[in-house]
């Protein structure tokens, strides 16, 4: 019943902001155009300042570890891969690109720090876990986009070049890498600057689930049924059953642990939806998906947390 409880205090919370969003929207207080704005603005200034605030007061030789980043990296990939194969189910080839990106692709940042940030205070290991995966997430979702879609027949370099150039200028990597800096070099942090950094970051969760909450719509989880249940199960279970073992082998624990869990089994990013549209898709499969993992994460992220904090893994 601890563990249980431990569990439900992690995810619950998280979802309730979430729901407020719901109902903001429902009852007009937040439009769509509203929605979009705050979900900009959290991308832009406190995701990035709360990156850097939680990097630059800790010791850096303490919080590198290549060999953390180097597994990001590698299920990332393999992740990729199983996504890719199982696309191949599917007779309507107007859909793979939709499938395989939305089936590995995490909503790494906002709220997988979200959990982070509510079971541990701070947000631990996701940084270096953003370093081993988003980049290659944003790479290898204009590959698949591009050679996947409907009536092309190359890789459209064009939209490489540009997405390559946003990773560099991503706020979120910049964040990083100027709070990883700042940490390396032993700047000390004014008491001024800490205020300042620490206030605008404390609006990162709060205002980042309201925002997803009232973006969300339930009747476009109806569409595209069976690829969207099949890589939905593939995003909150199957890749967790792959790689949560094998990360328990290797040694990882607690931030570390639950850091792996946020980028194999937390919702898939509404990013997904943007990108297929503007690449020429039709976007609803990825909407669907999006419904769907934000909807049932909830229980199985719960249930991963209760299975390794059961074991005293977390």
């Amino acid at each position: 019943m601890e563990n249980l409880i431990f569990s439900l205090n992690a995810t619950v919370p998280v979802f309730l902001m979430m729901i407020l969003g719901v109902l903001l929207h429902k009852i007009g207080w937040i439009d769509d155009a509203f929605a979009s704005k705050m979900n900009q603005f959290v991308f832009r200034v406190p995701l990035p300042l709360l990156l850097f605030g939680d990097l630059a007061k800790v010791d850096f030789v303490k919080v590198w570890n290549p060999r953390f980043v180097l597994f990001c990296f590698v299920v990332t990939i393999i992740s990729i891969f199983i996504s890719a194969m199982l696309s191949f189910l599917w007779k309507d080839k107007t859909i793979r690109g939709e499938f395989i990106q939305a089936s590995y692709r995490s909503s790494a940042a906002i709220l997988g720090i979200a959990f982070i940030q509510n079971i541990y205070g701070t947000s631990g290991m996701a940084p270096l876990m953003i370093i081993g995966s988003v980049p290659l997430y944003n790479v290898m979702a204009v590959l698949v986009l591009s050679l996947f879609r409907p009536g092309q027949s190359g890789l459209d370099r064009t939209v490489l070049m540009k997405t390559m150039k946003g990773i560099v200028t991503n706020p979120i990597i910049l964040g990083i890498a100027a709070g990883l800096l700042w940490s390396a070099f032993g700047i000390p942090m004014p008491r001024v600057v800490d205020k300042l950094v620490t206030s605008v970051a404390g609006m990162t969760t709060p205002m980042g689930l309201i925002a997803m909450g009232a973006a969300f719509d339930i009747r476009k989880a109806f569409a595209k049924m069976k690829p969207a249940v099949t890589a939905s199960l593939i995003k909150l279970t199957g890749f967790c059953g792959i790689f949560l073992p094998a990360a328990v082998q290797l040694g990882f624990r607690r931030e570390e642990l639950v850091a792996i869990l946020v980028m194999l089994g937390s919702a898939t990013t509404v990013s997904c939806y943007v990108m297929a549209k503007n690449m020429g898709h039709e976007g609803v499969l990825s909407s669907s998906v999006v419904m769907l993992t934000t909807l049932f994460s909830a229980f199985t992220l719960t249930g991963w947390l209760y299975v390794l904090r059961s074991l005293n893994f977390i």
